[in-house]
């Protein structure tokens, strides 16, 4: 069964156990108001279905998603920007099915920050993960909050600090990925995945043992007061700051930042 808006395909697999949602405005696929709010309700409509194994992210046109809306950053959008994105953040971290991202081509800012919460990370060889923010003078408060947990502190740090990029296969190599895809489908690889590995357990006890992990790992906690004291800092510092804004202002202008350090 597939259903389409103009933001997410979304489509049951596997004798509807797999629930398969696939941003649908390529090439960026940016994390905007309506997408956000298109993801939460499809998530929102699958939560109690008892049958429900699998939850998975992916974006479409060769990329999963360049991230949030930077026109949604500007001083007079940006707190309800960060108050919708958080609440996604936060349903998707607590929701009580296992979620995989299925990552392809680039994956910057605000969806970096989606695929940090999920429980399962599958990327193609080309896939390259960032958050770019510190380049306009902002900070991801997701990566800031919970960066460290799920990443190690040294690495978090460099990629928030730096705006550099998370190739593969270092993501590999750290144990981010739960599988680099090789030749074929990512998506028929994945669900391949899901067959030796999910499909045969039950799906009352995928639920118990989501609570018990998220809970016992602190994600749980990082996504409460730590998101919320990175976002205060966010709206209290950066948004009145001369350089949080004017980042964001030559970014949409297409000019290079003049920078006052403050």
């Amino acid at each position: 069964m597939t259903e389409t808006t103009p933001q997410v395909v979304v489509t049951r697999l596997e004798d509807g156990a797999v629930l398969d949602l696939q941003l649908a405005r390529p090439k960026a696929n940016i994390l905007d108001a309506a997408m956000m709010a298109a993801l939460s309700a499809a998530l929102t409509a699958a939560e109690m279905d008892a049958n429900l194994k699998l939850v998975i992210l992916r974006g479409s046109g060769g990329h999963f998603s360049f991230g949030a809306s930077v026109e949604e950053h500007t001083r007079d959008r940006a707190a309800g920007m960060l108050a919708g994105f958080h609440a996604l953040i936060r349903q998707i971290g607590h929701y009580p099915v296992p979620v995989a991202a299925l990552i392809e081509g680039q994956c910057l800012g605000g969806a970096f920050e989606v695929v940090l919460v999920c429980h399962f990370l599958f990327a193609t060889p080309n896939a390259a993960l960032a958050c770019p923010e510190i380049k306009l003078g902002v900070l991801p408060p997701v990566l800031a909050a919970v960066g460290a947990q799920r990443l190690g502190g040294i690495v978090a740090e460099r990629l928030l600090l730096t705006g550099g990029a998370l190739k593969a296969q270092e993501g590999e190599k750290l144990g981010l990925l739960t599988l680099l895809t090789g030749e074929g489908t990512p998506l028929e690889q994945l669900l391949a995945w899901y067959r030796g590995n999910l499909q045969p357990l039950s799906a009352f006890a995928l639920r118990q043992g989501v609570k018990a992990i998220r809970k016992g790992s602190g994600l749980t906690a990082a996504l409460g007061a730590g998101l919320d004291e990175a976002e205060r800092q966010y709206l209290s510092e950066i948004v009145n700051s001369h350089d949080g804004n004017e980042g964001i202002e030559a970014f949409l202008a297409r000019r290079p930042p003049a920078w006052s350090h403050a």
